[in-house]
């Protein structure tokens, strides 16, 4: 059952050929053999998982006309979304054992769709990382090498998506955090534009870059998945923004003949991976066969995202994680003598090593005298960038780079270079900064370790995005690839 895609098991529920009982127990009976492996899943719960799968099989047996067709589909989510009836960590110690009194928008989408929700993955801590290694749980591992890192933060998601112990996967991409660990273990991601999820209950990093996303082994599955994802959410998220039409999956089989991509020569100048240039230029010719044309294009600005991004996130970041201060949810430290103490222990204790050094970097750069010359001059660079963008759109319809420089790196390759770390991350960062959407997907392989593409749109196109990849993907089989050990 773990080789199907979404649309086939969805089939497969409605003709009464499988349940969300035994779908819901395979998954689980995968769980519990492979994860310690991975340290992909940090929380389920059985008895929970079965309860949620017997609820959608009743579902469909009493409903014939209006039951969404993920009704008894498994999937996981990332450990970030707030739900009732499972911790809500962020892979924190600042929330261990944290149970969230609401719904994240996005996890009631799932409950009325009759989603049956599997547990919680692995992640870096409060989505700050590029590897999965910062996290209170300990490292995520990659399915095709446990050695290597699954990428970061929804490493967990990722990780669980490739080795099949569920068909899809929630993430959050701030920087990269959907695409970059989607093209590191071989499987598709999609980080839509912002606004098109709500935010709320899902616990901030960046308030401005933050926005959540499906993780599934196809482009047809994410399309799937995302029209449940995806809801107008004007009472709880003031930034959600409403659209003519959520059903991602309308255009897939639209033909691409006559599309027009724009190669960035600022992406493509430095690449160093050889097998990489290979693939990409592979997947190009493969394109060309649709009928697809290429044009060649610059994004001058974009050699600059890193500078940018790392002032304004860890500005955002700063703020925003100033709630955890011991007082109201989450760790309090021991026998403080006054509450000054209390917050500073606290916070010293909880925290890792990354996440502090993001909210250190942040605080400096909006402390009295340097606010303009760090956080105003990045949100100028991000300006820039954005008009680099725009003035792409009236030449191409969409662009195609890298997903990362590299293949997945060894455990614990970068930790001391935090540097190197963060420059993992130069080929997605952009997309967040100009709030557009952007798509990975598998292309090939380097000495046994996946290779990823990126497509990104002009804002509100996933549509587009996703029937290309789907395209691409209905004449190659790189995204069926699935780890021997996890066959």
């Amino acid at each position: 059952m773990h080789k199907h895609s979404i649309r086939e098991l969805s089939n497969m529920l409605e003709q009464k050929k499988v349940s969300a009982v035994e779908l819901a127990t395979h998954c689980l009976e995968r769980i519990e053999k492979y994860n310690p492996l991975l340290n992909a899943v940090v929380h389920y719960n059985k008895d929970n998982i079965l309860a949620q799968a017997r609820n959608a099989d009743q579902k469909r047996s009493e409903m014939s006309e209006g039951l969404s067709p993920l009704a008894g589909i498994p999937i996981l989510n990332k450990d970030i979304f707030c739900t009732v009836d499972q911790p809500t960590t962020c892979a924190s110690k600042a929330l261990k054992n944290y149970q969230s009194p609401f719904d994240a928008s996005l996890i009631s989408n799932f409950r009325q769709s009759g989603i049956v929700m599997l547990g919680k993955c692995n992640m870096d801590e409060f989505a700050m990382g590029g590897a999965n290694e910062y996290s209170f749980y300990g490292p995520c591992r990659n399915p095709w090498n446990t050695d290597y890192v699954p990428g970061g933060s929804s490493g967990g998601s990722s990780s669980a998506v490739a080795a099949r112990l569920a068909p899809a996967a929630t993430g959050t991409d701030t920087g990269g955090s959907i695409r970059q660990p989607a093209a590191f273990c071989g499987i598709t991601g999609i980080k839509p534009s912002y606004g098109v999820v709500s935010r709320y209950g899902m616990i901030a990093f960046a308030s401005s870059l933050d926005q959540a996303g499906p993780m599934a082994v196809s482009a047809e599955d994410c399309a799937i998945l995302l029209s449940t994802m995806a809801k107008f959410d004007p009472k709880n998220d003031m930034t959600s923004v409403k659209q003519p039409c959520y059903d991602y999956t309308s255009d897939l089989e639209n033909p691409v003949k006559g599309l027009k991509i724009g190669l960035p020569k600022e992406y493509f100048s430095n690449m160093g991976n050889k097998d990489m240039r290979e693939s990409i230029e592979q997947a190009i010719q493969e394109y060309k066969k649709l009928g697809v044309e290429f044009v060649e294009i610059s994004l001058p600005d974009v050699e600059h995202c890193i500078s940018a991004y790392y002032t304004i996130a860890p500005c955002e970041a700063s703020s925003n994680l100033a709630r955890f201060d011991g007082n109201v949810y989450g760790y309090r430290c021991d026998k403080a003598e006054n509450i000054e103490q209390m917050y500073a222990r606290s916070r010293s204790d909880s925290f890792g090593d990354e996440v502090k050094r993001r909210i250190i970097m942040g605080t400096y750069a909006l402390s009295s005298g340097y606010s303009n010359d760090y956080y105003a001059k990045a949100q100028n660079i991000r300006n820039l960038i954005r008009h680099d963008f725009d003035e792409a759109w009236l030449e191409v319809d969409l662009i195609m780079a890298p997903t990362t420089p590299s293949t997945a790196f060894r455990l614990n390759a970068l930790n001391n270079n935090p540097l190197k770390m963060y420059q993992q991350d130069v080929y997605t960062i952009p997309v967040n900064l100009a709030e557009l959407p952007a798509l990975s997907m598998p292309i090939g392989f380097s000495k046994g370790l996946p290779l990823g593409l990126q497509l990104i749109g002009p804002k509100w196109q996933e549509k587009r995005l996703l029937n290309c990849a789907h395209q691409y993907q209905k004449v190659t089989d790189w995204h069926l690839k699935v780890p021997q050990q996890f066959d």
